[in-house]
């Protein structure tokens, strides 16, 4: 009996997790348009999600974000999501544009 409550337990988190990830899109454009820079997909709750090599981005598209999504500017004290976020938009999916004369770094989402 103990080993199917813990098969069910653990099929049962697994069959959840992909719908506890996001997939965000970078693109070089406003408004979630232009060319793709970058894609991150399996990403979860708390995580710090950044561009590699100094990267960034104008927009960012996302999906699967259960609750808010932060996006911190590029450059100076708010990379790597610090500092607090320059735009913060509701769960689901979504685009986000960064500011004129700014650009995005790093999102996290809860």
């Amino acid at each position: 009996m103990q080993f199917n409550v813990v098969f069910i337990a653990t099929a049962l988190l697994v069959s959840a997790s992909p719908a506890m990830s996001a997939t965000l899109v970078f693109f070089n454009g406003a408004n979630c348009g232009g060319s793709v820079i970058a894609t991150s997909t399996g990403s979860t709750p708390g995580e710090c999600i950044l561009l590699s090599g100094g990267g960034s981005a104008k927009s960012i598209s996302y999906s699967g974000v259960p609750n808010q999504i932060d996006f911190f500017e590029s450059g100076g004290a708010h990379d790597a999501c610090s500092n607090g976020a320059t735009l913060v938009l509701g769960g689901g999916s979504g685009c986000g544009t960064a500011p004129a004369g700014f650009n995005f770094e790093s999102v996290s989402f809860s």
